[in-house]
């Protein structure tokens, strides 16, 4: 295992791009399978009835909120700890390690607790119809075992990948992910347990998630987590919160415009409902790579800028650009020519593939654009730039999208619906430009 000195000089002086690279593939890695996990999970459900898989869609809106929490004390933590690092201070990095692992895993405790005692007001909340609420409750009701492992999982996969160590954190998040596609057929068809099935394989994939990630944070980070570090601190506090709430912009009102996208999407039917979950999962697996390069540039650009090395963060924001559009441009080409086709692989219901197919190729034609939205979005998070990180990060799946979900349909009726993503990531690219650009500027006055 790499020591802590050999890990400073690599982010500080090996080639950019080979750092980038580096640290990328094993978290393009983890996402592709994470995001293949969901595209499985949504295959076999799909195979039972379209009840069960608009079920699943719905839950999904949960999913994300949880990840978006962990996220929250990962990235908020890791941050903190990437530019700590950079600035050779170990000792601040084990006390945030361990106080934001403490914290992910209590808040998930009191989560699953709140959501049981208000399940099915929760169900019909996140848009689950009269029909759909027994199915959204069962697979609900059994997802709660895991909710405090999958958030403090979340947690410690960022923090290793904060540390350099991205490579540790794809053996932790693959290991659960691998395991629960293994057990999805098994359970759901094996032993008929159908949807229940489902719920199961995904907890049992959590539980282990979180032991390979604990143990290897306990034995291989460049600093070692140990629970009697934890300091709940103000300062670590406001370091957790400044880093974190990005991410908790990004990814939580993003599950509130999923819930807003299910509610509108209903007004169409089942149908509608489970087309734009189907495409939800595929896009998902797009921008994934995206998200995975993004935060591959993370440690890099946190080690630079606590070391003020200002020209060399510069130039890796523009290689993650460059190659991020690149990918962007081939894998979007690649659906939109077999767009129909791509939907009726989850689910051959006629009016699935029509509602899905027009909705992914509106989605794709602005794909584009988002790995300079992303690059910028991961940069200003990292070196601290917290109320432009939130407003960013928020546009794309939140401050935009939801006055657009409510007024798109409102004019283009069903149109409306499948056309928002593609408009929201039009708009915030436009926002992106100035935001991130007179950042960049900054940095290169203060050489």
């Amino acid at each position: 295992m790499q020591s802590g000195e050999h890990t400073y000089k690599i982010m500080t002086e090996a080639p950019v791009g080979r750092v980038i690279v580096r640290m990328a593939v094993p978290t393009v890695i983890s996402m592709l399978v994470a995001c293949l996990y969901n595209i499985a999970d949504t295959w076999f459900v799909g195979k039972l009835d379209t009840c069960s898989i608009a079920a699943v869609g719905i839950v999904f809106s949960v999913m994300c909120v949880l990840q978006a929490i962990g996220s929250f004390f990962g990235h908020g933590s890791g941050a903190y700890m990437a530019r700590e690092l950079g600035a050779c201070r170990h000792d601040n990095v084990r006390r945030m390690a361990s106080t934001a692992f403490v914290l992910s895993f209590v808040v998930g405790l009191a989560l699953a607790v709140m959501v049981y005692a208000f399940i099915d007001r929760l169900s019909l909340w996140l848009g689950s119809t009269l029909s759909l609420l027994p199915y959204t409750r069962q697979y609900l009701s059994i997802l709660l075992f895991g909710m405090p492992f999958f958030i403090s999982s979340f947690t410690l996969s960022v923090q290793l990948r904060m540390q350099g160590l991205a490579r540790l954190s794809m053996y932790g998040i693959t290991s659960g992910v691998i395991l629960n596609i293994l057990l999805d057929p098994l359970l759901i068809f094996g032993c008929d347990m159908q949807l229940r099935g489902a719920a199961w394989a995904t907890v049992i994939g959590q539980w282990v998630s979180f032991v390979v990630l604990y143990v290897m944070s306990r034995r291989y980070g460049v600093v070692h987590l140990r629970l009697r570090d934890c300091a709940f601190s103000a300062g670590l506090m406001r370091e957790i919160a400044c880093g974190g709430s990005p991410s908790l912009s990004r990814q939580g009102l993003g599950s509130v415009s999923m819930i807003l996208l299910n509610l509108s999407a209903g007004v169409y039917g089942d149908a509608t409902i489970a087309a734009m979950s189907i495409v939800n999962r595929i896009t998902m697996f797009v921008m994934s790579v995206i998200i995975g390069l993004g935060q591959g540039f993370q440690p890099m650009c946190g080690y630079c800028y606590g070391a003020r090395l200002y020209a060399r963060l510069r130039r890796g924001f523009w290689f993650t650009v460059r190659l991020g559009t690149l990918v962007l441009v081939v894998f979007s080409s690649m659906l939109f020519l077999s767009s129909h086709e791509v939907i009726a692989l989850f689910h051959d219901e006629e009016d699935v593939v029509a509602i899905g197919g027009a909705a992914l190729r509106w989605q794709l034609a602005a794909n584009p654009l988002n790995a300079y939205v992303m690059a910028g979005n991961m940069m200003l998070q990292t070196i601290r730039k917290p109320i432009r990180a939130n407003i960013l990060s928020s546009s794309r799946k939140g401050l935009l999208f939801i006055p657009l979900i409510i007024i798109l349909p409102h004019f283009f009726g069903l149109r409306g619906v499948e056309m928002c993503q593609a408009c929201c990531d039009v708009l915030t690219f436009i926002m992106a430009v100035p935001m991130v650009g007179g950042v960049l500027r900054a940095m290169k006055k203060t050489e």
